[in-house]
């Protein structure tokens, strides 16, 4: 599969068998979700074959497409074939009067019906729903009346209905909070078919998979493992080939050596069996790895006091629903606060709550309707919104969108911030417009990096992160120095990262002073 110039795979031959569950890995624009599509048949491969079971389950990601159907009934399009055969069966028994074909096509239909589980396919939808955290009372509404991450979990069991031989996930943990992410694992590690997955988040994939195919080198490489055991595996054998290579290199000079002092004199047999030894040992050409990492290192132009903010009695609500209710809190200089809890239950109002009058920020009043923010001597802030669409002006290029954060610096320093983002060379001159999300995220990165703040306030980072750049932003974290709000579901981050947990459940908010596996422990 190509496209114009650029070639994702060239000669590809790999299996997916039964009873294995696959990771797909790769960087942003490697080709996973081609690969995905070809696999599922919306794209046809422009050489070679595809072989699939009859039985594909697929996480569909257009989450407008079922707006008009009813909840359970976008579950149980999930078994196309029950799904047609329903809609057939309904539509001749609201004929006025059925002929004796009709007779005989809803006796096949309804074999269909029993073979494909139809009698109990609303309460074995409605299960999956309950286990995806999609209460009772939404099954029946329509998709439209559902918010994205709510559909997204309805999608996810549209593809786990039916029992299908394969499943074909693409990002399946994307808008999902902490504890939908463990249900679906513990599904998965059940589910005895064909999986392939494609996910940035580390922890799921070394949790779930049995196997990891990695597309490098235009081409894919099965592993035995999950994705550590995969850069492992691969390291050792880069670095294998490297030390042969360099081995080899010392023969060669050698060979070389004695060919340059005896080539003009009698012993030419010899040189001509050391020319053939030197050709026969060439060195094996390295192919570059795909996987890329950026380098992520927040610094602090001044740390800030020792109480970085203090809040009393913060309450916002929306829509005439309460969502945070005199939450008081007190923040000390270096602490890493991770805020976890379900999708909706506050942990972005809370953040903006805060930061509604905040230190080198704009004033967003609005965000608050009641209590008082103090923040600490020398406060200042690194934000990183969840929803970053504006954030970045469009009509520039990525260079000069972040030389205006520091205008005094030399330009081959933005140059050199944007090429440990991975912003090589040219790409640095990239129109804004056109930067894909995993791009202005890490510009957004470039921001913060740039100006040097003492307090980090980070809201879903890793959403449009690779596996390589989630790592680099983990372990960037775990150094510095500064204070950390942080908003994620990833559970590597939340366990290595965070040092104090605060837990939404309904409008209330739990301040657990410890790490989350002490959380977790004292939880039990």
């Amino acid at each position: 599969m190509r496209y114009g110039s650029k070639v994702l795979f060239e000669e590809v031959a790999v299996t997916f068998s039964p009873g294995r569950r696959y990771g797909l890995t790769g960087p942003n624009g490697a080709g996973k979700s081609t690969f995905m599509k070809l696999l599922t048949g919306e794209l046809t491969p422009q050489q070679g074959t595809i072989v699939r079971p009859q039985k594909l389950g697929v996480l569909k990601q257009d989450q407008y497409a079922f707006d008009q159907y009813r909840v359970l009934d976008t579950v149980i399009m999930g078994n196309a074939r029950l799904w047609s055969a329903l809609q057939e069966r309904d539509a001749l028994y609201e004929k006025p009067d059925m002929s004796d074909e009709d007779g005989m096509r809803l006796g096949e239909l309804e074999g269909t019906v029993g073979e494909e589980d139809g009698y109990t396919a609303e309460s074995d939808a409605a299960i999956l729903l309950q286990g995806l955290d999609i209460p009772d009372e939404f099954h029946e509404r329509r998709m439209s009346e559902l918010q994205g991450g709510q559909k997204v979990r309805v999608l996810l069991a549209q593809a786990l209905f039916g029992h299908p031989q394969a499943l074909l996930l693409d990002e399946p943990t994307n808008h999902l909070d902490l504890d939908s992410i463990h249900w679906l694992r513990e599904f998965l590690v059940r589910y005895d078919g064909t999986l392939i997955a494609i996910s940035h988040d580390r922890h799921f994939l070394n949790a779930v998979c049995t196997h990891t195919a990695d597309i490098d080198y235009q081409s894919i490489i099965t592993y035995t493992g999950g994705y550590d055991d995969m850069v492992m595996a691969k390291t050792q054998i880069r670095t294998r080939v490297e030390s042969q290579n360099a081995q080899r290199e010392k023969k060669i000079e050698q060979l070389n050596d004695f060919i340059a002092r005896f080539s003009a004199g009698t012993r030419s047999s010899q040189v001509q069996s050391r020319r053939k030894e030197v050709e026969r040992l060439q060195t094996t050409e390295l192919a570059r790895s795909n996987i890329q990492r950026p380098y992520i290192r927040f610094q602090m132009n001044r740390p800030s006091g020792r109480t970085v903010l203090e809040a009393k009695g913060i309450t916002k609500s929306h829509g005439g629903q309460s969502i945070i209710d005199g939450f008081d809190t007190m923040i000390t200089r270096g602490e890493r606060i991770v805020l976890m809890g379900r999708n909706g239950l506050g942990k972005t109002t809370t953040l903006k709550a805060l930061l509604a009058d905040s230190p080198n920020l704009a004033p967003a009043p609005r965000d608050v309707d009641a209590g008082t923010v103090r923040w600490g001597h020398e406060v200042s802030i690194g934000y990183f919104a969840q929803d970053h669409t504006g954030a970045i002006q469009r009509g520039m290029t990525a260079v000069e969108w972040l030389h205006q954060f520091d205008p005094d610096a030399a330009r081959q320093d933005i140059h050199g911030l944007l090429g440990q983002m991975l912003f090589s060379g040219e790409e640095g001159l990239k129109p804004t417009e056109a930067l894909s999300g995993g791009e202005t995220a890490r510009l957004l990165f470039c921001r913060i990096m740039l100006q040097k703040p003492n307090v980090l306030v980070l809201d879903e980072p890793t959403n449009h992160l690779d596996l390589e750049s989630i790592n680099a932003l983990n372990i960037a974290l775990q150094k510095y120095e500064g204070t950390v709000l942080l908003v994620t579901h990833d559970q590597d981050l939340i366990e290595e990262v965070g040092t104090r947990i605060w837990h939404f459940d309904g409008n209330t908010i739990e301040d657990f002073k410890g790490t989350y596996e002490e959380y977790a422990a004292a939880a039990q």
